[in-house]
């Protein structure tokens, strides 16, 4: 079997199986457990279906990071509970949900799922770093249109999509890409700057739209290309340079803050997926009639005897 490593999308995906699996599955303590157990399943159904060899939990260590913040202050904004004079702002997490990250945590532990994460970093800056460092292909498992910007063929970096549901998983390449939005992933950063995205607090270039984005970065390549073409006046109606004028000081900031970053200093980090020893699985078992978390343990200790 060819070596394949998996990046999860963390957050996305234990808010993902918290939002699915209903509320009142709890611990015998009354704790809620359903993200826990949605976690461990979406885990299970990713490495039976696409067999990858090695697996990382990339963890938001700072969800909001202040350099974003500083170069757009609307960024995510609207998903800020509280905000912290130092260290990264409290976002906005049900408490049902909140309670049971420390068991998620506990639990990728115990079937020895390395989490990393990265100060004043986003889940995405890590997936971004090991993404470009791996030197075998790549998985990368979100919900974040974001992440495209990773998808590389040449490279084979793919992005399992779970927007549509676990059910409905979408693997996505150079292609797909170019068939949704008319770009290439190389090109997605620069697409989002442009068009905005309401979901992260970005507001895009007043006026331009995907399909105008699209245009201009098949005409021009790049947004420094449709940059320099605005300012020659070539290439594009004099509404649409007017357009692009008018948000040049927001253009100046906001590619550093949809870029992921692909070179942070992030430890080596042993991602090699195997069975777990006795040991293992006792603790695993223990951690398992704690928190009441039945089958859903069983099937991941069992997918991961057939790595």
């Amino acid at each position: 079997m060819t070596d394949r490593l998996m990046l999860l999308d963390s957050a996305s995906l234990y808010f993902r199986a918290f939002y699915g699996v209903p509320d009142t599955v709890r611990a015998p303590d009354g704790t809620p457990v359903n993200a826990v157990r949605g976690f461990l399943d979406i885990i299970t159904k990713l490495v039976t279906t696409y067999r990858p060899t090695h697996l990382v939990a990339c963890w938001d260590d700072d969800w909001r990071p202040q350099w974003r913040v500083d170069l757009i202050p609307t960024y995510k904004t609207h998903r800020v509970a509280e905000v912290v004079a130092v260290g990264p702002d409290v976002e906005v997490v049900p408490d049902p949900l909140e309670v049971q990250v420390p068991v998620i945590r506990d639990t990728l532990d115990a079937l020895g799922i390395p989490i990393v994460g990265a100060a004043e970093h986003e889940a995405d800056d890590v997936i971004g770093t090991l993404a470009t460092r791996a030197p075998i292909p790549v998985d990368v498992v979100t919900g974040d249109r974001d992440l495209f910007q990773l998808i590389d063929d040449a490279r084979d970096v793919r992005v399992v999509y779970t927007a549509r549901g676990m059910s409905n998983l979408e693997v996505l390449t150079d292609a797909s890409v170019v068939a949704k939005y008319g770009i290439l992933p190389s090109q997605y950063a620069d697409f989002a700057t442009l068009r905005g995205d309401s979901s992260d607090g970005l507001p895009g270039v007043a006026g331009i739209g995907e399909k105008t984005a699209a245009g201009l970065l098949a005409a021009h390549g790049d947004l420094p290309g449709i940059l320099a073409a605005a300012e020659a006046g070539d290439g594009m109606s004099a509404g649409v340079r007017a357009k692009l004028e008018a948000g040049s000081a927001y253009l100046a900031v906001a590619p550093t803050v949809v870029g992921v970053v692909r070179d942070l200093p992030l430890p080596e980090i042993d991602a090699r997926l195997h069975p777990l020893d006795d040991k293992a699985k006792e603790d695993a078992s223990a951690l398992a009639e704690r928190w009441a978390l039945g089958t859903a343990m069983t099937r991941i200790i069992a997918a991961l005897d057939a790595v």
